[in-house]
């Protein structure tokens, strides 16, 4: 039977980078032709994330700590899993030190202003442009993060 390989990095087997403010990020899979991008993150309190629109549907899965949207009443606590559909406009802020989130996007996110007005975008291949350059600036080489 040719069947193929199930892939699996242990915990340690991705290095983290640094986002700001101490929180962290690890580009887990991307797949550029499908518009898929993987990544794990470590928020500190206090982090924020520009408000932004998704072009595609976002799944998220809180490990640890807590965080919210400030458009909305809900805290994403451990165990919470979080689903937005193409088109959602949120900020995300985090509340507790040390919360690991996972998300799988499609599409890119759309930086806004508070007039609504695209101010960047940000994808999976510009997350990993970042990723890999500051793996190999942190001298971890070329990460073993799974592309295509």
């Amino acid at each position: 039977m040719n069947a193929p390989e199930a892939v699996h990095f242990g915990t340690d087997e991705l290095p983290w980078v640094d986002i700001g403010d101490g929180s962290k990020l690890r580009l887990l899979q991307i797949k550029e032709e499908e518009g898929l991008w993987i990544v794990e993150n470590i928020f500190q309190a206090g982090y924020e994330v520009d408000t932004h629109k998704h072009t595609g549907p976002v799944w998220g899965y809180t490990v640890s700590g807590a965080w919210k949207y400030k458009e909305y009443d809900y805290v994403n606590r451990a165990g919470s899993f979080l689903y937005e559909p193409a088109g959602s406009v949120h900020t995300l802020q985090c509340i507790e030190d040390n919360t690991q989130v996972w998300f799988q996007m499609y599409g890119s996110n759309l930086n806004l202003d508070a007039d609504g007005n695209i101010t960047s975008v940000a994808d999976g291949a510009l997350t990993k442009e970042f990723y890999f350059a500051m793996c190999e600036e942190l001298g971890y080489g070329t990460p073993a993060t799974l592309v295509g």
